[in-house]
């Protein structure tokens, strides 16, 4: 597996992190909890966002980590 590969992966496990605490945060009769929820969902918004920069930056400098 290459790198570009795993961060992919990671960003793929990213993106379900944050639908999972989306759906969480939308089941939920807690309003602690739901606002627990909402601001990790922010937090892994924010994470992936970076991540998916970092894709293209090393699709752009390492053409053969582009998978």
């Amino acid at each position: 597996m290459t790198v570009g590969s795993q961060v992919k992966t990671v960003l793929a496990s990213l993106k379900n992190i944050e639908a999972t605490l989306d759906i969480l945060s939308q089941k939920t009769q807690d309003s602690e909890a739901k606002q627990v929820y909402q601001q990790t969902s922010q937090i892994i918004h924010e994470v992936k966002t970076d991540m998916h920069a970092q894709v293209q930056i090393l699709q752009n400098e390492e053409p053969q980590y582009d998978t």
